[in-house]
């Protein structure tokens, strides 16, 4: 059984002297970015694939185009470092569609940001700040005379 949804995408990188096709793999546990970069329109730097585990995903949206001819997700992680492998831009990634990819693409979103929602319930709570666990019942202690 597949448990991943799969969505082609487009973007581009460096200032538009690269062009990048790929594919994104949503899943419960985080996103799988497959992609291929061409310099110029000519030469390829060959495939690379990067993972998205779910707790690096700051948030992630899905943005229609004009007309329903296009569409777009864009993706922000908790990390600056984890974009580096990645062809972002202003601190996002950003997953261009073509118009037969809208309803999956916009779907997987949905999907996966109940997944987000669902792992951030999952996590414990945060430890509390040292100082809530003293009282400030130290400060009415009367002094002991000697």
């Amino acid at each position: 059984m597949q448990s991943f949804i799969t969505i082609p995408f487009s973007t581009e990188s460096n200032h538009g002297l690269a062009k990048v096709n790929g594919v994104a793999k949503f899943s419960p546990a985080g996103i799988v970015i497959e992609f291929e970069t061409k310099w110029l329109g000519m030469v390829s730097g060959g495939v690379e694939e990067v993972r998205l585990p779910i707790g690096e995903i700051l948030d992630i949206k899905f943005r229609k185009g004009l007309m329903k001819r296009s569409a777009k997700i864009e993706i922000r992680t908790k990390t600056f470092g984890i974009l580096a492998a990645l062809p972002a831009q202003d601190g996002k990634l950003t997953l261009k569609l073509v118009r037969d990819d809208i309803e999956r693409a916009e779907s997987a979103v949905l999907a996966f940001n109940r997944n987000m929602e669902e792992y951030a319930a999952s996590l414990p709570p945060p430890d509390p700040p040292l100082r809530s666990l003293f009282d400030e019942s130290e400060n009415e202690t009367e002094k002991l005379d000697r």
